[in-house]
């Protein structure tokens, strides 16, 4: 009986990439192997069709039997697949397991080759305080961080000098060993190497076999202008060495701004403040306050209500991820004078007096609410 094709087989094209001929080997194995469909006979169809599916895929899988097959067909692979059943017969002993290995290995973290497995070090965190003048202006601060670091004397291998690490017997180097549970593998940590596919028999002595050690790095973080509370700066591999010299990690500094005597912010504004007298804010007049870059005067035009909110354009935070310069909000409030002399109070006991009869005049605001008062106590008939 003449073989079909292995592109029919599978059911992709000439030209179909590895990761195609393994997709369709996957669907086909998932939907034919004997261990998955127990109701058929031995030497069923699907029996059948799963040989015919393994053996297409063991061809079309490897580059040199692929490209004998392409040139002289199924008479250049017979020779080589040998007899007892060939690639995909089952005098092997090809359990469903067999095929999760072989397909699905690199998805579960299985895999045929053995040696040491490196893993990424853990990244890392540092809690920086700043002044709001520097996180406004940027800044260049040195920290000082706790970290692992790769040994120098193993090299990150964590096997006394002269010395590697051993392939673990108990798992061939995978890191991870399969019980069979019917036609599932569970798929669990070598309890001999912990995960690591390799074992250490004489660790080095300046490690204890952990390839890398506790120091404290002094590094310099160049703090962009803008920042605020919240924001991160990442540091590239200066985290935690990685195992059997593997990728660090990364440090995060996050970051956080310390209240501020006389500013607050909120986002890219600037808030503050301005206590002055009844007279200034009566007669008008300027003040010097002050801003992130100096000194700036303040006019305060005559007759100002407590309260009053006055904008300085551009005297706020230039914002970390670009943007317009934020503003200076500069809030006035009047201060009622306090500790005043017997004569200090008869000179705003005769001023009182000038302002009889003149409410709607000099206080528009008091009059107006009073007219309100008045106006509700009536229609509550009262």
């Amino acid at each position: 009986m003449s073989k079909r094709d292995y592109y029919d087989v599978l059911g992709v094209s000439k030209n179909a990439s590895e990761a195609e001929l393994k997709k369709a080997y996957r669907r086909l194995a998932m939907k034919y192997h004997p261990d998955r469909n127990t109701g058929d006979k031995a030497g069923g169809n699907t029996e059948q069709k799963f040989k015919e599916a393994k053996e297409a895929y063991e061809v079309l899988s490897d580059a040199q039997k692929r490209a004998a097959y392409d040139q002289f067909g199924h008479a250049g692979v017979d020779s080589s697949m040998g007899g007892g059943g060939g690639p995909g017969g089952f005098s092997g002993g090809a359990s469903f397991s067999d095929v999760f290995g072989d397909v699905f290995g690199d998805i579960f973290g299985g895999g045929r080759g053995g040696g040491s497995r490196v893993h990424r070090g853990s990244d890392l965190r540092y809690n920086l305080q700043l002044s709001l003048e520097d996180a406004v202006a940027g800044t260049s601060v040195k920290i000082r961080v706790p970290t692992q670091v790769t040994c120098n004397v193993c090299k990150g291998s964590g096997a006394k000098k002269g010395t590697s690490p051993k392939s673990c017997s108990t798992c061939g180097g995978h890191g991870q060993v399969r019980m069979q549970q019917g036609f599932f593998s569970v798929q669990q940590t070598c309890p001999t190497c912990r995960g690591k596919g390799t074992v250490i028999d004489d660790p080095c002595t300046a490690c204890h076999g952990v390839g890398r050690v506790q120091q404290h790095k002094t590094l310099s973080v160049k703090v962009p202008a803008g920042v605020d509370t919240g924001d991160r700066i990442r540091l590239a591999g200066e985290g935690e060495a990685g195992e059997h010299g593997g990728p660090a990690g990364d440090l995060y500094v996050q970051v956080a701004v310390k209240e501020h005597p006389i500013f607050s912010r909120e986002d890219n504004h600037l808030f503050c403040e301005v206590p002055i007298g009844f007279v200034t804010a009566a007669l008008g007049g300027e003040l010097e306050v002050p801003t992130l870059g100096g000194k700036v005067m303040l006019k305060i035009p005559a007759g100002t209500q407590s309260g009053k909110l006055f904008r300085m354009r551009g005297k706020g935070v230039k914002p970390v991820r670009g943007g317009p310069v934020g503003d200076l909000l500069c809030r006035v409030m009047v201060e009622t004078p306090i500790n005043l002399s017997e004569g200090q109070k008869d000179l705003l006991r005769k001023f009182e007096s000038t302002m009889e009869g003149t409410g709607s005049k000099h206080s528009p605001h008091s009059s107006s609410w009073l007219d309100g008062v008045k106006n509700f106590f009536e229609s509550m008939g009262f």
